[in-house]
């Protein structure tokens, strides 16, 4: 270890560790972020699953040498403060400005699942195939606050990535609920998440393979009581019709949910587009209020850059 910084780096680490792991007990979690970018000659986010670590390695621009992290020995430090073995570090090359939908391509097929705890409910995430493991740790509170307006109502989950907002809801009692995506992949991973959790039920639990504009422009108005709506900043997927911009796109894609909702319903909307501005007037809802602060999980304070609205639907 010749970095005369990684001292502190393993210092800040173990004090992050410890302070997570105590909340994290309290709340039944084995899954939170340890470590967000600290120290910047460490340019690093760790979040610890159960006894694996995922390390997402960020790229930035040319910096003089002196400021660069030597990785080898980065790790051998993280494996060193977190009491982590090397064979359990799984690290991500990710780079602060690029492609916004990188967290979704491929990159392995190890199909190695590893369950974790989070909310009294179970979840299957992946250390190895892709950038992002299937469950979002930054929308833990928001998962919990939504279970907790979930009973007796018909929810929908759009963009639903594995599911997790739907297991949130099913284990609130919601009376149906429809998951929507346009990957099977992750269509399949939702359901085997409710499986694993004992709620799937087929006459209750429609899991839909669609595009989100195509599945809203067909739907039945007033159909729902509760949507979570989480969009990509950017998508051109083939199975799409053009494709799309969250900033440009936001205003159509809010209105397209509240003709599905109830009367007085309730949505959720959600991005995690940093540069995010709501335009509100062309929204049509009287009440939209920002609940990004009322979000954010004790590991993420400070450091989130994403937005969260609750927008009801008017009476009529």
């Amino acid at each position: 270890m010749s970095d005369p910084l990684l001292p502190q780096f393993i210092s800040r680490l173990q004090k992050n560790d410890r302070h997570c792991r105590k909340l994290a007990r309290r709340q039944e979690l084995d899954c939170f972020r340890v470590y967000d970018r600290d120290l910047p000659e460490f340019p690093f986010t760790i979040d610890r699953y159960a006894d694996q670590l995922l390390i997402s390695h960020y790229l930035r621009p040319v910096e003089p040498e002196s400021r660069m992290a030597d990785l080898p020995s980065c790790l051998a430090a993280i494996s060193q403060a977190l009491e982590v073995p090397g064979e359990a570090l799984h690290v991500r090359e990710r780079k602060t400005k690029g492609d916004p939908t990188q967290q979704y391509q491929k990159l392995a097929e190890d199909k190695q699942l590893l369950i974790v705890r989070e909310g009294g409910l179970r979840f299957y995430v992946n250390l190895t195939d892709y950038l992002d493991t299937g469950l979002f740790l930054d929308h833990r509170t928001t998962r919990e606050r939504f279970r907790d307006l979930s009973r007796d109502k018909r929810v929908l989950n759009l963009f639903c990535y594995t599911g997790a907002f739907s297991v949130y809801a099913a284990d609130g009692g919601a009376r149906s609920i429809v998951s929507v995506d346009l990957s099977n992949t992750y269509l399949n991973w939702a359901q085997r998440n409710m499986a694993l959790n004992r709620l799937f039920d087929p006459a209750l639990h429609e899991f839909c393979r669609s595009d989100v504009m195509q599945y809203l422009q067909n739907a039945n108005p007033n159909s729902f009581d509760l949507v979570i709506l989480d969009p990509p900043t950017f998508s051109n997927s083939k199975a799409m019709q053009g494709n799309f911009d969250v900033q440009r796109d936001h205003p159509t894609l809010i209105n397209q949910t509240l003709r599905v909702l109830e009367a007085g319903g309730l949505l959720y909307f959600s991005t995690n587009c940093r540069k995010f501005k709501l335009d509100r007037a062309a929204i049509k809802a009287d009440f939209v209020k920002d609940i990004t602060n009322q979000t954010i999980p004790f590991d993420f304070q400070g450091r989130m850059q994403r937005w969260c609205y609750a927008i009801k639907k008017p009476a009529p």
